[in-house]
């Protein structure tokens, strides 16, 4: 976990020597309350619960309406996990949860973004689409950590002020996805094929984004 956060201190630097010269550079920091989502195994079911997002991300302006953002978001949440069928080795019935007490974990994004805003730079409120691609550091109660690819797309309003401090109010959808087992198919030719199994988040939230523009 420390390297990660080694690399994006690093990245973060490095950009702000090169915005000095270039386009607008702003430092973000986020806050916002994602939603609950249920992820479904062969034999069990986890929850990602409710909980609040935050974080912080450097964002550079490649053109006018356009810019590039390296950001670290974290939610801290419970992942309770629940049995369908039921383990009386345990005393736990069908639909019983299996790590009661022992549920707490956290999701750390580390995410690159492109954003777009529509319109000019002189309006007051601007409208943005924004897309992402990083990965996600799962702390599970279950399994430890573990590094996953993470995405998720968002959009928004922002709106300026005359000062460099602007705010975004804003929706987001987050995923990541890990590998959790195989199924297993039958070929004709090939016999018993394993076929690696996928589970995924979908995690929709709102936030708003307190922005500092170092130009200004």
């Amino acid at each position: 976990m420390k390297k990660y956060h080694l690399l994006f201190v690093v990245f973060l630097f490095s950009l702000t020597m090169s915005a000095q010269s270039t386009g607008s550079f702003l430092l973000n920091l986020y806050g916002g309350y994602t939603f609950s989502d249920k992820v479904d195994f062969d034999s069990s079911y986890a929850k990602v619960e409710d909980g609040f997002e935050y974080g912080a991300g450097l964002e550079y302006f490649i053109m006018e309406n356009a810019s590039i953002e390296l950001k670290y978001n974290r939610l801290d949440t419970n992942m309770p996990l629940y049995t369908k069928v039921a383990l009386p080795g345990f005393g736990i019935p069908a639909g019983g949860q299996v790590n009661a007490g022992d549920d707490k974990g956290a999701i750390n994004y580390i995410l690159a973004d492109y954003t777009y805003y529509f319109g000019s730079s002189s309006q007051k409120a601007v409208p943005f689409l924004g897309a992402g691609a990083g990965i996600a550091i799962l702390e599970s109660p279950q399994s430890g950590s573990g590094t996953y690819f993470a995405w998720e797309i968002k959009g928004g309003v922002k709106i300026k002020t005359d000062s460099a401090f602007s705010v975004n109010i804003n929706a987001y959808l987050q995923s990541m996805s890990a590998a959790v087992g195989y199924d297993y198919y039958w070929d004709y030719y090939w016999g018993p094929v394993a076929v690696t199994d996928y589970a995924s988040t979908f995690q929709f939230g709102i936030g708003a984004v307190l922005s500092y523009d170092f130009k200004k």
